[in-house]
């Protein structure tokens, strides 16, 4: 028991029982001087006034991407700091707690290495406050995370996907490639006409491996926990309204632990500026073999001319070598 519990369980005997302080802390075990003890710390009251204030506005955020919004608005605090006061104001998230599953082989996800090379899309499903169901469409680019798209709509089909994509298109030009599951809205002849006339490759998973989507996957979990979980939804108008206000705070405010707490917006930015040039590397000759004669060796330099050695060079050579001739004579 630290401390500070056993000082309020001193306090609660005194008045409970009228007891002296001496006689109560020597009940609880400690000393007097441990029950007068107060602390000199800072409160930080205001801090934990905007930390309560964030956790209250993004309520499913933890504390490190709270500490990263503290950070932005000029708070010089660390994770440490913030993690106490965090604990210290239950305002912790509640995560339901995963099974355990048996390890198995995962497939690696082929990594883009530029804008707009390669889309995920997916549907989620949600009700409306009446019981009808709607669906999502959900777009995302593998490199920089942003969400294109979260369209909304009563059913979706192969034509409402090519729709999206025509616009998407019009936006920020084509793909190289779109990942997607098996679903009749991507695997149709709407999507598949779409794809061969714009020269897009449709990259469909294999049935019942949604971890060969994983981008998508992860950001419909975020979707689900931050929008869809804590909104009503009262007509389809404003389902799309939310989603596409929720689709701007997710590329121009949340931090992506991903993208070093960046912004997808403000790493999309900050690609877009960098240029993109080939080191130019000098043309080599053939090199020796390793183990061959003149692996190691320095190439003759054929274009410099001998210098012959000087008379001081010359003569100390001959002292030296004097010796060793007497003694081959005797």
């Amino acid at each position: 028991m630290k401390p500070s519990a056993r000082r309020e369980l001193v306090r609660g005997i005194r008045q409970a029982y009228v007891l002296n302080e001496s006689r109560a802390c020597g009940l609880v075990g400690i000393t007097r001087w441990i029950n007068q003890y107060r602390s000199r710390r800072d409160p930080q009251d205001e801090l934990r006034q905007r930390l309560r204030e964030l956790a209250g506005n993004r309520p499913r955020y933890g504390y490190r991407r709270l500490t990263v919004m503290l950070r932005r608005e000029g708070w010089k605090v660390n994770t440490k700091r913030v993690y106490r006061i965090y604990r210290e104001e239950n305002l912790g998230v509640r995560t339901a707690k995963r099974k355990k599953r048996s390890t198995h082989l995962r497939v690696a996800l082929a990594e883009p290495i530029r804008p707009n090379q390669r889309w995920s899309m997916d549907f989620v499903s949600d009700r409306l406050m009446d019981g009808r169901w709607f669906r999502i469409l959900t777009v995302v680019d593998q490199y920089t995370r942003e969400c294109l798209c979260a369209y909304a709509d009563r059913s979706q089909s192969g034509e409402k996907v090519v729709v999206q994509m025509r616009r998407l298109a019009a936006l920020r030009g084509l793909p190289e490639s779109i990942t997607t599951d098996n679903g009749g809205e991507f695997a149709g002849r709407a999507m598949e006409t779409w794809a061969y006339q714009n020269h897009v490759k449709l990259d469909l998973i294999r049935p019942g491996k949604p971890v060969e989507n994983g981008y998508i996957e992860s950001f419909n979990g975020r979707l689900r926990d931050e929008c869809l979980n804590g909104e009503i939804f009262f007509s389809l108008a404003d389902a799309r309204e939310k989603l596409d206000r929720w689709r701007r705070d997710y590329n121009e405010h949340r931090p992506h632990s991903s993208l070093d707490d960046r912004t997808p917006a403000e790493f999309a930015k900050t690609v877009g500026q960098r240029a993109f040039t080939l080191p130019s590397v000098p043309k080599a000759g053939p090199q020796p073999c390793q183990g061959s004669a003149v692996a190691g060796q320095k190439p003759p330099a054929l274009d410099r001319a001998a210098v012959p050695p000087s008379k001081s060079m010359m003569r100390a050579k001959a002292l030296s070598e004097s010796p060793r001739l007497l003694a081959r004579v005797k």
